[in-house]
């Protein structure tokens, strides 16, 4: 016998009750207040999708050193997770056993001399790691002072004016003197000498860059550790280093092993990293590691009783979802050493590549070529061009590419410059594709009779390469050493236009 139809349906009628189509109800919805009341979750939807249509496109974006890209596999993974809160390890044990790996895996990475000893943590990404790293200094140096009946009032951390903004922050919101080496002549990062002068009895630290954010160079980690070990034997100052790998911590151990820049350096106490840019996981998860339980003091780490259990915890976040670190792990068992290897070539490939195409390229001259990160800087050469790095910057952006143009910081505030950051699903083909889309805009530029773009119009698109609204610290004679405090460097210049 066929199904029959009921006479009525439960709520009385015979007619489905059609939910409301996009504009048609309501007919106007508030930008910057709470709707009077609800609307269905297909209007909501639809409106929010077409006004994200207006943003730029995630895989054109050679601005960004966050990844744009991941396997499908792994954002089922992010999905299913969402709703696990990471802070939350008696609850969600696994994805706590999870990020425990993932710290080994990076320890015994950057060749920690005990990995079981190695302590670290997931973060939000690499500028919380960063501040952590920065706490950890200054609560060491705080503690060997007053061992030694010395004041802690006056803490200093030194390191190149090429550093992220995150060092500003971390500076001025933990009352921290930073002492920028400005960049000079064709050194555009921090070299030994230059942040040995600016060391005394109250600098907590040395920040070096793996991966400068300006031009993508490696900053010379062992030579600086060298440099310091020289004047711990001089004056008996003695300063740690941590090695801010953002990006480079990433990429260095899988294409330039023999590079001591790591733990296998004594001097250095801390690295961090971002998991979401060449870590290839989506934002946002970072990571800090310390080279054993003694280069994180202990009084720094919260024990918390939360939702039924004791944890141990070090962070300036506390709930956060565990996807991303779930995500981490699902790469490095994904890929392996051999399989980052593999990705990290590519990206340097083509970033060489395509430095070297453009380098050919009649207005332009490189600064870098993008063979320490897979990030090349270049500017317009010398001369009198009627177009600038900004004008190229905006002649791209028509063509969907978002490639940043900035002034370097001092003392290089002369130097315009482009740069383009290759990543994972930054193919060859397209890097094809902006080199024709550059040769078709240099004719156009060239006839312009002059530049139309500035860097005042372009302020907000500097993407980490900001100026340093802290003035740069005056070079000290270090064979005054500790004694009577001459050793403290005063503040000059500033660094750059504001």
């Amino acid at each position: 016998m066929p199904p029959r139809h009921p006479r009525r349906d439960a709520r009385g009628g015979h007619d489905l009750e059609i939910n409301p189509i996009f504009s048609r109800e309501p007919l106007t919805v508030p930008r910057y207040a709470l709707p009077a009341g609800e609307m269905e979750p297909g209007t909501a939807y639809q409106i929010v999708h077409d006004e994200l249509m207006l943003d730029g496109n995630a895989r054109l974006n050679l601005a960004t050193f966050v990844s744009t890209w991941a396997e499908p596999e792994a954002g089922t993974l992010m999905a299913e997770c969402a709703a696990k809160n990471m802070i939350d390890k008696d609850e969600y044990p696994r994805t706590a056993e999870l990020e425990l790996r993932c710290v080994h895996m990076l320890a015994r990475l950057w060749h920690a001399p005990d990995p079981r000893r190695a302590v670290g943590c997931s973060t939000t990404g690499s500028s919380e790691a960063a501040m952590l790293g920065g706490l950890a200094l200054k609560r060491r140096w705080q503690h060997r002072r007053r061992a030694a009946g010395e004041p802690v009032d006056r803490p200093n951390i030194v390191m190149g004016v090429n550093v992220q903004i995150c060092w500003e922050k971390f500076a001025d919101y933990f009352e921290v003197e930073p002492r920028y080496v400005p960049m000079e002549g064709d050194r555009f990062h921090l070299g030994a000498r230059e942040a040995v002068e600016l060391c005394d009895e109250n600098t907590i630290g040395v920040v070096a860059v793996l991966g400068s954010t300006f031009d993508g160079s490696y900053e010379p980690v062992a030579e600086i550790a060298k440099a310091l070990d020289d004047l711990e034997r001089r004056t008996g100052v003695d300063v740690p280093i941590h090695v801010d790998g953002a990006s480079g911590a990433m990429v260095a151990p899988f294409l330039d092993p023999d590079l001591r820049w790591d733990f296998r350096l004594p001097r250095v106490a801390s690295v961090n990293t971002s998991g979401h840019k060449y870590g290839l996981v989506m934002p946002g998860v970072g990571w800090a590691v310390w080279r054993d339980e003694s280069a994180l003091p202990e009084d720094l780490v919260f024990r918390v009783n939360y939702l039924g259990g004791d944890m141990p915890t070090f962070a300036l976040n506390f709930s956060r979802p565990g996807a991303q670190v779930v995500a981490q792990y699902y790469n490095f068992l994904r890929l392996g050493f051999a399989g980052y290897q593999r990705v990290q070539r590519t990206c340097r490939d083509t970033a060489v590549r395509l430095a070297s195409a453009i380098g050919t390229l009649g207005p332009f001259a490189l600064l870098t070529d993008g063979a320490d990160l897979p990030v090349f800087a270049f500017r317009v050469k010398d001369g009198d061009a009627p177009f600038n790095v900004f004008d190229v910057s905006a002649a791209l952006r028509e063509r969907g590419w978002l490639v940043p143009a900035y002034t370097f910081p001092a003392n290089r505030t002369d130097l315009e410059v482009l740069r383009v950051v290759v990543r994972n699903g930054f193919s060859h083909d397209l890097a094809d594709m902006l080199l024709d889309d550059l040769r078709r805009v240099v004719p156009r530029l060239e006839a312009q009779r002059e530049p139309q773009h500035d860097a005042a119009a372009d302020a907000g698109f500097a993407h980490g390469t900001e100026p340093k609204r802290t003035p740069v610290g005056r070079k000290k004679d270090v064979s005054e050493g500790p004694a009577g405090g001459r050793g403290r460097s005063s503040r000059s210049a500033r660094a750059g236009p504001r």
